[in-house]
């Protein structure tokens, strides 16, 4: 059955964009699964036996020479701490990430938690080495000043995830349009994105070609993104056209087309464009410019006939598909009534 349009302002990614501008807070139970409570349970340990050995060499129980007691204590410290740091990332993608319903947010964090992580690891692991704090950021500063000068693409490509993180141009799971390349995101990396392509050199209309592209990041600093797959309108609309003869009954055309098109697509897409007008009745923008429904216009064609357009709101992973469907149906009503509806010789059949 159709959707009304609570249930589709309900949906997980429709709720999230309202959410946004509401500041509405929905509580969920997340609970640890098996793997995340070993993980857990095995830090755990790590740190207390990390614990124990440090209070052991303290102690001087064991008779080792200063200098690897020293040594053995700044191990097990760097330990402890990297080991609170795997910790404390394990439970906030338990309990914290968990809590993200929106598949390409969650993905997007997860991605930031493990550069953060990743990082602190690194600067642990260094302070480890250099015995005093001072000398382990001085040697990461002169090693990131070093490696910057070395990569300024790569940086540059790193700075762009940062924009995109912020300004979300697209995400995963979104379908895009960048430069000559045109296909679904599946990957955001630091550097690179990666889309599947669809239609492309090798096939026409919206199927997958089965091609990966993969460009830096930097790219979307210089170019336009075209994105299709805003979650609270996640459709464009799409067209039909036939040529008739001037002595066709237009109405009859009109109401022809109209009746296929709807009878086709269902109600939910009119359910859809009512969170749509919502959203825009906060807005500058003039709600009633968008259309619901399948919309019948017509054009006068520069040689001899009538173009009848017909045009109607589909997801752009379906365009082709639903196109496919509809253009036999609405051939067979026209062709059905040749007394009202009359072609050009040569022109749709």
């Amino acid at each position: 059955m159709p959707e009304t349009a609570e249930e589709i302002s309900q949906q997980p990614e429709v709720r999230k964009e309202l959410q946004r501008a509401t500041g509405e807070k929905r509580r969920q139970k997340v609970k640890a699964q098996g793997r995340d409570k070993f993980w857990l349970v095995t830090y755990a340990l790590v740190l207390l036996g990390c614990a124990l050995l440090y209070l052991l060499l303290g102690s001087r129980l064991i008779l080792l020479p200063q200098p690897i007691v020293d040594i053995a204590a700044r191990i097990l410290r760097g330990t402890a701490l990297i080991t609170l740091v795997l910790a404390i990332a394990q439970a906030a993608s338990v309990y914290g990430l968990a809590r993200v319903e929106d598949a390409s947010t969650r993905f997007t964090l997860q991605r930031i938690m493990h550069l953060v992580v990743a990082l602190l690891i690194a600067l642990i692991a260094i302070s480890i080495i250099f015995v005093n704090w001072y000398a382990a950021l001085a040697a990461l500063g002169v090693g990131s000043i070093i490696i910057a000068l070395a990569v300024q693409t790569p940086m540059k490509s790193f700075i762009a995830w940062i924009y995109i993180l912020v300004r979300q141009p697209y995400r995963v799971g979104d379908r895009i349009k960048i430069g000559d390349a045109t296909g679904d995101v599946i990957d955001v990396g630091y550097l690179d994105t990666t889309l599947w392509e669809f239609g492309g050199q090798y096939i026409s209309g919206d199927h997958p070609s089965g091609r990966l592209i993969k460009f830096p990041n930097e790219k979307v600093l210089d170019e336009l993104v075209y994105n299709y797959s805003w979650p609270l309108f996640p459709y464009i609309w799409n067209e039909i056209k036939f040529q008739i003869a001037y002595q066709s009954d237009l109405k009859f055309v009109a109401e022809t087309m109209q009746q296929i098109v709807e009878k086709e697509l269902g109600e939910e897409m009119m359910k859809r464009i009512e969170v749509f007008r919502d959203l825009l009745a906060r807005t500058p923008v003039d709600e009633l410019e968008v259309r619901s429904r399948p919309r019948v216009i017509f054009r006068v064609d520069e040689v001899t006939w009538i173009n009848a357009i017909v045009r109607y709101l589909v997801s752009p992973r379906e365009a082709g598909s639903v196109k496919t469907r509809l253009i036999p149906k609405l051939l067979a009503a026209l062709n059905a009534e040749p007394d009202k509806v009359m072609f050009p010789v040569g022109a749709n059949r």
